[in-house]
This record gives C-alpha cells, sequence and structure tokens, in this order.
C-alpha cells in the first residue's frame, strides 16, 4: 500500500503511543516522516514521559516500512525549539504535506499545585497544537498541493466528565478548544485544498493509560471510588483502544479517499459519546 508515497508528514508526539503508531501507518502508506518528542518529564505529571531511546525506536520502525524519519528532541511549548526541529525535516525531505498534531499530557491522581497543572495541560495540549500547526503551516500553504492536519482531540473534547481537579478541567478545556481551533483553520484554508480535522479517541493503551499512576486510579475507581476514570465505559465492550487503531483511521483521514472531508471532530471510541 503505497497510498501516500512521496509524501511527508510531521508528527508531534511521536516517540511512543499514537504518534509512534501513527509515523508507522503512514511510513507503511510511502510517507516520510519529522518526527518530534519532548523526550523528558514534566514535573507536574504523574507518570514518565516518552525517552530518546523510545524516539529512536520509532526511527527504526519507520525505517523497517523503507521509510526515512528525521527524528528530533523538541517540546510543543516551545515555539522556537518546535519550529528549529521541523525546519532540520523541511531541509531533509523538501515538503510538508500532511500534519498530526498529536501530543499531550494529563496528570493522573490527586491535585497538587492546581496552577502549574493547569498551566503545563494548557500550554501542551492546546498552545503546543497552535504551535506545531504554525510551525508547518507556512511551508504547507507554499507548496500548493493542498494537505491535510489532524489534532488529536479526546472525547473530553466532546463530552466532559465531572469534575474539579485543574489537571482533568485544563485537559477538557484544550481538548475542546480545539475543535474550535479546528473549525477556523478549515474555513480559512479549505480554498487551498488544505484539510483540518479533529480526532476523538477513547481511552487507548500508551504511556499516559499505562503507568503506575493510572493502575492506581482504576483501582480505585473498581472498588467503587469516586475519581477521574469513574463511571468511564465504552458503549462497545471493549475496555481500550490500542494506538494502532487510531493510526488507521488517521491514515485513511490524511489520504486521498478522504480528499472532501474537512471540519469534521470525527468521534472514534467504541461509542463512548452516547452513553
Amino acid at each position: 500500500m503505497t497510498g501516500l508515497q512521496g509524501r511527508v508528514a510531521f508528527i508531534t508526539g511521536a516517540a511512543r503511543g499514537q504518534g509512534r503508531a501513527h509515523a508507522v501507518r503512514l511510513a507503511r502508506e510511502g510517507a516520510d516522516i519529522i518526527g518530534v518528542d519532548i523526550c523528558a518529564d514534566i514535573a507536574s505529571m504523574t507518570y514518565p514521559n516518552a525517552t530518546e531511546e523510545d524516539l529512536a525506536e520509532t526511527e527504526r520502525l519507520v525505517a523497517k516500512e523503507g521509510r526515512r524519519m528525521v527524528a528530533r528532541k523538541a517540546d510543543v511549548r516551545d515555539y522556537h525549539g518546535l519550529r528549529a526541529a521541523f525546519e532540520d525535516g523541511y531541509r531533509e525531505f523538501g515538503r510538508v504535506d500532511i500534519v498530526i498534531a498529536n501530543a499531550g499530557i494529563i496528570r493522573l491522581g490527586e491535585e497538587v499545585d492546581f496552577l502549574s497543572e493547569w498551566q503545563d495541560v494548557i500550554d501542551t495540549n492546546l498552545t503546543g497544537v497552535f504551535h506545531t500547526v504554525r510551525a508547518a503551516l507556512p511551508e504547507l500553504r507554499a507548496g500548493g498541493r493542498g494537505g491535510s492536519i489532524v489534532i488529536t482531540s479526546s472525547t473530553a473534547g466532546l463530552k466532559a466528565t465531572p469534575s474539579m481537579n485543574a489537571s482533568g478541567s485544563a485537559y477538557t478545556s484544550a481538548k475542546r478548544g480545539l475543535v474550535g481551533l479546528m473549525q477556523g483553520l478549515a474555513g480559512y484554508l479549505a480554498p487551498e485544498w488544505i484539510r483540518v480535522n479533529t480526532i476523538h479517541p477513547t481511552g487507548v493503551a500508551s504511556g499516559m493509560t499505562t503507568n503506575p499512576a493510572m493502575n492506581a486510579l482504576m483501582e480505585q475507581a473498581a472498588a467503587g471510588g469516586q475519581n477521574s476514570i469513574s463511571g468511564m465505559q465504552n458503549a462497545l465492550p471493549l475496555p481500550i483502544l490500542q494506538p494502532e487503531d487510531i493510526a488507521n483511521a488517521v491514515a485513511f483521514l490524511v489520504s486521498d479517499e478522504a480528499k472532501f472531508i474537512t471540519g469534521i471532530a470525527w468521534p472514534l471510541d467504541a461509542g463512548f459519546t452516547v452513553l
């Protein structure tokens, strides 16, 4: 399958989870990858981020598909650093056709410092997406070939979970805000055949969901306790999706088969939002 042969995708959060799955899936379709990840922990969060070794493994997996990847360490909160990482890839490949703004965080567990927990999530999940799009958009538009921007939101961007927790509230606010950002961009860029959409996954197996902090929340909820994941349930009898499930959907969304799809908020949620 080479439906994206010769194209280049810029992906954030590429070291593991959904970001890695997107990189590998699009490489299988023929795309080269500019992939970035913070590769460092954030003090206000309760689980470790990906490492430089994780990012190198994504690069190896892309090469295994017969494509090239420019892998760089960059923090989406830092526009200039992110732009420099993108420019490294652009110099290597000479084009960009796809942007997947995937990087995101959430604090799991009890609130400790509500100001930093709110700000770090907003800065990563909302402002970081804005930075990602702006880092690649000049070259995407200048190419004159159209393109596709996919923004990773969440079911939280469609259906909020009751919470006073600062990080959870920031997560929902950011993910809902991404829909507004997407709609404005989609309308403005449509005449240039640049399509912009959000995806809204339910729980996906990743570093964010498979760690001791999440395990503690799941055990508390299973015992009848109230926390940020209490009562969360998919309509389909599927407790969690795999990153590849989301990557398969994104591969369609960025392909020519989806050339008429723009401005949508696509639930990839196993029916979570209908319950």
